[in-house]
């Protein structure tokens, strides 16, 4: 048996020690943020702190939730995470349905798909794209986060393929039963392809929760913006004056643990979402993988 030969028990002793020192990698900082963001001023400043809270303290974190600004941003992001994740996957799942047919159903089928690949290859550069916007009339609105990206190519082609991959028989007995194509897109192939549909809900989902160049470039009111361009603002520009952060309000408090209870706060909810999704990967993530 090729799993009990000393090659496949070395291999396996290599994997879970690389496993486990990848996991560190990526856990470890985490736990630092979370450290300094409860920590004292002092200790946090004089970066004293590693793994552990010095001279626990909950200001930091009362101090955000204060913060009217970094709320706002939040509830912007929410409104763009749930709108802009809900119309991507009904424009990926309308587009990949019909293109996951055979040339004989749908004749200029691979036309569409090299339209949509050079798409994906190929843009126009990003002052035209912003002229494009600004004459749309769509600066400072919630859809410039939204529209811009809605098509995901990369996406529909995931699930084009994961819809090729579904037998054609019961889509025949769907039509012969009587039901459309709608009815059966919706009672057939979405409900076996839920592991892909996570996967890439929660793929766009993360894009949307984590962009942040689209609300510095088309956000001149800085009450709109999402919460990863306020964190973007305050962390990297260290421009307070932008976000409305008074002084006043970090003198009793290190900016080192304000920053790390907003970074924590920002990453949360992605934390939180991630392990109920995680069981669909191992199906989701190889979707579309094999080819017939």
């Amino acid at each position: 048996m090729y799993h009990k030969s000393k090659a496949y028990q070395t291999f396996n002793v290599f994997n879970i020690v690389f496993m486990i020192v990848i996991s560190l990698i990526c856990i470890i900082p985490l736990v630092h943020i979370l450290a300094v963001s409860f920590s004292g001023k002092a200790a946090a400043s004089a970066n004293l702190v590693k793994l552990w809270p010095v001279d626990f303290t909950w200001d930091a974190y009362v101090k955000t939730m204060a913060n009217e600004n970094f709320l706002r941003s939040i509830w912007v992001t929410v409104q763009r995470t749930v709108l802009g994740t809900v119309i991507g996957m009904l424009i990926v799942i309308f587009a990949a349905y019909p293109l996951s047919k055979e040339n004989s159903s749908f004749k200029r089928r691979n036309i569409y798909i090299w339209y949509f690949v050079f798409t994906m290859l190929f843009s126009g550069g990003l002052v035209p794209f912003y002229i494009l916007i600004r004459n749309l009339e769509l600066l400072n609105t919630m859809w410039v986060l939204i529209l811009p990206g809605a098509v995901s190519v990369w996406n529909m082609i995931l699930l084009l393929n994961f819809f090729r991959g579904i037998p054609k028989e019961m889509e025949e007995a769907s039509l012969i039963d009587g039901a459309g194509h709608l009815r059966t897109l919706i009672s057939v192939y979405l409900p076996i392809s839920t592991p892909a549909l996570a996967t890439l809900s929660l793929f766009t989902l993360v894009g949307h929760w984590n962009s942040w160049f689209d609300g510095l470039l088309f956000m001149t009111d800085y009450e709109k913006y999402p919460l990863a361009s306020y964190l973007q603002t305050v962390i990297v520009q260290q421009d307070f004056s932008k976000v409305s952060v008074r002084p006043e309000d970090l003198e009793n408090i290190s900016q080192r643990t304000v920053k790390a209870a907003q970074i924590f706060i920002g990453m949360a909810p992605i934390l939180l979402v991630y392990p109920f999704l995680q069981r669909f990967f191992v199906k989701g993530i190889v979707l579309g993988a094999v080819k017939e």
